[in-house]
């Protein structure tokens, strides 16, 4: 089955130091861009992340620190990969919980902006695990119908890049809506379903300090958009401010803003915060003139 898209799809893979968005980085990111016409672009790159990569590590991977020490540094290759995939979403294998907040943070630490929440973010494992509910290892067998220690040799980014775009395919195959029996399982070949199905969680960050949640009115009753859906607000999901909404602590409490900035929080935290903050002063200002 051919993917049904009408932008560029970047299925990715990381290696990292350990699994710290704050403190790790990445050691390999290997990708397929497949575009609109089915052509398909390949590449595997290894980077260098400027601190020693741990023993256990190099024993999952093979990656040793020898093999890094000459590559370049992420920041050195941050503006190519921008470009590359500027135009494009994104999908992987359990790449929503952590291969995107971990690329989203070391765009952050280049000094790029990468803006994700404009992209489809489509997670093979969160399909897999709501349909089958296994690992990569068992989807590779269920859904290509082989071992991966028939296919693949490592544990490394680009051999678990190419099972997670065969691993897609088989499962958009298994749950075409055209073909597929089972009314429960149906799986339209199209990228905004597919980045719906993946989500899980209501986080407005990827490390879930600030999150959606639905917004009522003094009675308690919830508020609705035009459209009959529930109106929703970011609300902090961590410390004395638990619960309650940012733009309201951002308001009450103005020092809590710089605590956040300062503190060891992910770049992306900071980010999604201070967009919050401008939105709001820009409103503010609005209504001044």
């Amino acid at each position: 089955m051919k993917l049904n898209i009408n932008k560029p799809l970047v299925v990715f893979d990381l290696e990292t130091t350990g699994l710290d968005l704050v403190n790790d980085r990445i050691i390999q990111i290997s990708y397929i861009k497949i575009f609109p016409d089915g052509k398909e672009k390949r590449d595997n790159i290894f980077v260098n992340p400027q601190k020693p990569i741990p023993s256990e590590v190099e024993l999952l991977t093979g990656i040793t620190n020898a093999d890094v020490a000459s590559k370049p540094t992420f920041k050195e290759i941050a503006q190519k990969l921008k470009e590359e995939f500027d135009d494009s979403d994104f999908a992987g294998f359990n790449s929503n919980h952590f291969d995107i907040p971990m690329l989203a943070e070391e765009f952050l630490r280049a000094g790029i902006d990468f803006d994700f929440t404009s992209r489809r973010l489509i997670d093979a494992q969160t399909i897999f695990h709501r349909m089958e509910r296994r690992n990569l290892s068992a989807a590779y067998k269920f859904y290509c119908g082989r071992s991966m220690d028939e296919d693949f040799t490592a544990h490394r980014a680009d051999e678990d890049t190419e099972a997670t775009y065969r691993v897609l395919m088989g499962q958009l195959d298994m749950y075409n809506p055209e073909t597929q029996e089972d009314k429960e399982k149906l799986l339209p070949n199209d990228m905004d379903t597919l980045a719906e199905f993946s989500k899980t969680n209501d986080n407005v960050d990827f490390a879930g300090r600030i999150i959606w949640k639905d917004m009522i009115d003094k009675e308690g009753k919830p508020v609705l958009e035009k459209n009959g859906k529930p109106k929703r607000q970011e609300v902090f999901n961590f410390g004395k401010h638990k619960g309650k909404p940012v733009v309201e602590v951002l308001k009450d409490d103005p020092g809590y803003y710089g605590w956040i900035l300062a503190g060891d929080f992910t770049y992306n935290t900071k980010q999604v915060l201070t967009r919050i903050r401008l939105k709001e002063l820009a409103k503010k200002a609005a209504k001044s003139q």
